[in-house]
């Protein structure tokens, strides 16, 4: 059997790639052995990296593929590039930090959050974005189902959730539970990205019961770093 056809039944392919690449380039022969396997396992790792980030980023279902070098600095945005330089390295994620992203619509938030995001996976990071609305229609029918235990596991499998749209409308007690439970699970350990229209300021008011509110805004408010988006709407500027 052929060299080629070992590498493909192992799916080897980053491997057989960079093969026929040195044997069309007639570099074979001036490698050494160990040369040459460290080419080809160069290849295969390289090739493994890239197919797990395409994983990540596709399976995050952001709301935009945004980058966190395309983000707008302009004047008036009140956006530092030291702090945005700063969440690029995900060290954020290592020490299951929250982030608050909030302003008025159109100024950018939700792009924000998925240029961190999209971060995030490029660094191998499990990425998970839903907008506040469509985590408890999944919560509620995961409970329906008498599956919500094992939703919530797989929620607690990402390095980092993004929440966008929080605040749109307030939480009665059952959701609040529900959410209480995602941040508790997620507190100090795992990162949480939520995106609002709302400052910060208006956040308690969300949560219909005082007890579950003052217990949320203490893991939430306390710790959080916060980005607040100011300026007009840059969808006008488009």
């Amino acid at each position: 059997m052929k060299i080629e056809e070992h590498l493909n039944n192992l799916n080897l392919y980053g491997m057989h790639r960079r093969w026929e690449s040195l044997k069309e380039n007639h570099d074979l022969m001036g490698l050494s052995l160990q040369e040459g396997l460290e080419l080809l396992l160069q290849a295969e790792a390289e090739l493994r990296s890239d197919r797990k980030r395409e994983r990540l980023i596709k399976g995050a279902n952001f709301r935009y593929q945004a980058s966190v070098n395309e983000i707008s600095f302009l004047p008036g945005r009140n956006l530092d590039r030291t702090t945005i330089a700063t969440l690029a390295d995900c060290s954020f994620i290592d020490k299951g930090e929250t982030i608050s992203v909030t302003g008025a619509t159109g100024c950018g938030k939700s792009y924000l959050a998925s240029a961190i995001g999209q971060q995030a996976c490029l660094m191998g990071y499990k990425t998970i974005y839903l907008s506040m609305s469509k985590l408890m229609a999944q919560l509620k029918q995961a409970k329906a189902q008498g599956s919500n235990i094992k939703y919530l596991d797989n929620l607690s499998k990402h390095k980092l959730l993004i929440i966008d749209d929080f605040g749109l409308s307030c939480l009665d007690r059952p959701q609040s539970l529900d959410f209480m439970e995602i941040i508790e699970d997620r507190h100090g350990k795992l990162s949480t990205i939520l995106v609002s229209q709302l400052p910060m300021a208006d956040w308690y008011d969300l949560i219909t019961e005082n007890t579950i509110a003052d217990a949320l805004m203490d893991r939430i408010i306390h710790s959080a770093i916060r980005i607040e988006l100011k300026g007009e709407s840059l969808r006008k500027k488009r």
